[in-house]
């Protein structure tokens, strides 16, 4: 009789919650898309003239520093395959593809004075073809392939990089801007600045920890300034476009309910995202209190005669401040922090980001792993940075630009499936709870070169063969599941489609289980009210 009742009750919630999720829509006009970037998917690295950007130099010159020895020299072939990759945007039923425009594609050199037409002509076409099919380009300027010889001048650590990179942009906007509505000026400055400079991780993985970091923060942010304001002053009364930046974190979750974690949490996230975020979208701008004296005081103890965080001047602060039409988030996963002791038990650098922030991070044990060991699944986590945002710089018009997950499971990926319904659950949470979230772009259209792993992290919603010389690309069911989503404006557990495979299951894969579609839908309920 217990058990009766038991059953009745779960069998009670799960058609509680499939109502719910039929009933709960994302808004008419919400913005569903998904992205790539030049080097990751490009390849033809040495043709029609492209130059050498800082990810060919490293990969040709340091393979060991890459997990499978690889390169992106033929990636995707997308340089050659362009129309194929629209048609693949097109059956996603999405309205946005974000990609980026490889500097060096455009400037060999960095600098204007060799203008490459090829290159140029490359993006145009592609442009032309997504509008044709009414999909809006949304451009990034920069996404991390920086031409070689501007960084044989010091890259971002020299701010004579600050008027080549507004020169670069403004080709762009001359060319381009008559069609492209939406520009992202640099993605993840995080990454460009203290896995470039400050360890050995992207190129150029300088590996000098605690001072270039921060130089190149300090440029990064003016640069993407100057370019903002070039646009409102030069172009926005004739191209009525939007310029924005997008920005990068984890959630970071107090290990315990004590109070220093609790801290430590909020250091991660204004260290992180604050870096960043604080100077361009907080009321007062310029860097978080928290990162200005906490550099400052540990500089002056370890003998340096100044902050090694450098100083905006007021007019500078004013400048940066407000330079953004929308607030870009990447978002993937979650790890927990707590608080480094005085005696640094982290054992980190000195000086070096990591010890001036203070936490030691670490990645929950128990909760569900993904096809990378850094991603695990933590839903909430997404749902609480759009909330921290929404409260920290006053509700700002947000872009997801990026979230995804990595999954070695071939074309029938149930387990990027459930990563998009699970996060997009919380997304809808956090507008439902008052939260400016205007879009999702899912990370990636199609396994890609993934940085430091190489090719063995897959986030594509298409796989790609990379032994086949033509990269034949074939939809995974996390596809067909997303090109559901977007067409329906809605969530559906239920919907698991067929995808054609030599390994595919007898069944087809037609239906979910009654068990997993429980379990699902019982773990919604309790993560809502978590």
């Amino acid at each position: 009789m217990i058990m009766k009742v038991i059953i009745g009750i779960i069998f009670g919630l799960l058609i509680q919650s499939i109502i719910v999720a039929g009933n709960r829509r994302f808004p008419k006009d919400f913005q569903w898309g998904v992205g790539s970037s030049s080097y990751q998917i490009e390849g033809a690295w040495d043709e029609d003239g492209k130059g050498q950007s800082i990810w060919d130099y490293m990969t040709h010159t340091f393979p060991d520093k890459i997990d499978d020895k690889s390169n992106g020299d033929v990636a995707c072939d997308s340089y050659h395959q362009w129309k194929q990759d629209v048609q693949m945007i097109r059956n996603l039923n999405v309205d946005t593809y974000r990609f980026s425009i490889s500097w060096p594609r455009i400037l060999p050199n960095g600098t204007v004075n060799n203008f490459n037409e090829k290159g140029l002509r490359y993006y145009s076409s592609l442009i032309d073809e997504l509008l044709k099919y009414n999909i809006t380009p949304m451009v990034t300027i920069y996404h991390w392939d920086l031409p070689q010889r501007l960084q044989e001048m010091g890259g971002w650590t020299n701010s004579e990089i600050i008027p080549l990179f507004k020169e670069y942009a403004k080709l762009l906007f001359e060319f381009l801007g008559d069609r492209v509505k939406i520009w992202t000026t640099i993605n993840e400055p995080w990454h460009i600045c203290e896995h470039g400079y400050g360890v050995d991780y992207m190129a150029p993985a300088y590996a000098y920890p605690g001072i270039p970091a921060y130089l190149c923060g300090h440029n990064v942010l003016k640069a993407h300034a100057e370019v903002y304001h070039m646009y409102r002053k030069h172009y926005l009364h004739r191209q009525h476009g939007k310029v924005g930046i997008t920005l990068d974190t984890f959630w970071y979750e107090p290990k315990t309910h004590s109070e220093n974690d609790r801290k430590a949490s909020e250091s991660a996230l204004q260290f992180y995202l604050g870096w960043f975020g604080h100077p361009i979208f907080s009321k007062k701008g310029n860097y978080p209190e928290i990162m200005i004296d906490r550099i400052k005081a540990l500089s002056k103890e370890q003998g340096f005669s100044k902050s090694r965080l450098p100083e905006f001047t007021p007019e500078e602060i004013k400048f940066i401040k407000g330079s953004s039409d929308f607030f870009g988030i990447n978002h993937y996963t979650t790890w927990d922090v707590t608080k480094n002791s005085y005696n640094n038990s982290g054992n980190f650098p000195i000086p070096s980001f990591n010890h001036d922030m203070g936490v030691i991070e670490s990645i929950n044990p128990n909760l569900r792993e993904s096809g990378v060991g850094w991603l695990i699944f933590y839903p909430k986590g997404l749902y609480n940075l759009l909330m921290w945002i929404k409260k920290e710089y006053n509700n700002p018009n947000v872009i997801i630009t990026e979230s995804g997950v990595a999954s070695n499971q071939g074309i029938e990926d149930d387990e990027r499936v459930d990563y998009l319904n699970l996060y997009l659950e919380e997304t809808l949470n956090a507008i439902e709870d008052g939260a400016n979230v205007k879009g999702y772009i899912v990370w990636s259209l199609m396994d890609s070169y993934e940085w430091k792993t190489g090719y063995q992290a897959k986030f594509g919603l298409y796989h790609v063969d990379f032994n086949d010389p033509k990269r034949k690309r074939t939809a995974k069911r996390s596809a067909k599941v997303y090109s559901n989503i977007c067409k329906t404006n809605a969530i559906d557990w239920s919907f698991h489609p067929v995808v054609i495979s030599p390994m595919a299951r007898t069944n087809g894969g037609q239906s979910i289980s009654v068990v997993s579609l429980l379990l699902v839908s019982v773990s919604l309920i309790f993560q809502r009210f978590l």
